[in-house]
């Protein structure tokens, strides 16, 4: 009787086992798949903060260009500027005082950046530059 119970003993420590490495290993296998996705996130949102900024960049430049943009037309702006297969949109330029208020938003996958910068005016240096939840 002793021989039966042993074997069965043994048996079951090795089901027991491979069960429980079976679980570690699908556990590991799935972390890796999910830090994947993390990765490509936040791939586009480096994108997408790029993105934004070059809105910004551009809205500076037509503001330097033309100190009165976007005359005539009234705020909010929604201009859709192109780079490369990718677009991001001048929100608004408003002025207040001796200070302009730009708020652009880029969009990749769904990867939001919103983007509010102050300048002076007069010679267009960034008071603050931050990124937005909402607007």
């Amino acid at each position: 009787m002793t021989n039966n119970s042993d074997g069965f003993i043994v048996l079951i420590s090795v089901v027991i086992i491979s069960v429980l490495l079976m679980a570690v290993t699908f556990a590991l296998s799935f972390s890796g798949f999910f830090s994947r996705f993390d990765i490509l996130y936040a791939e586009y949102k480096e994108k997408s903060v790029s993105l934004a900024e070059a809105c910004a960049d551009t809205a500076l430049l037509k503001i330097a260009q033309n100190p009165n943009y976007p005359s005539p037309s009234p705020n909010p702006v929604n201009e859709d500027i192109s780079i490369g297969s990718d677009k991001c949109t001048i929100i608004s330029v408003d002025t207040a005082g001796s200070q302009k208020t730009i708020k652009v938003k880029a969009i990749v996958q769904k990867s939001h950046t919103n983007l509010k910068i102050i300048a002076n005016s007069s010679d267009l240096s960034v008071v603050s530059w931050e990124e937005m939840p909402k607007f």
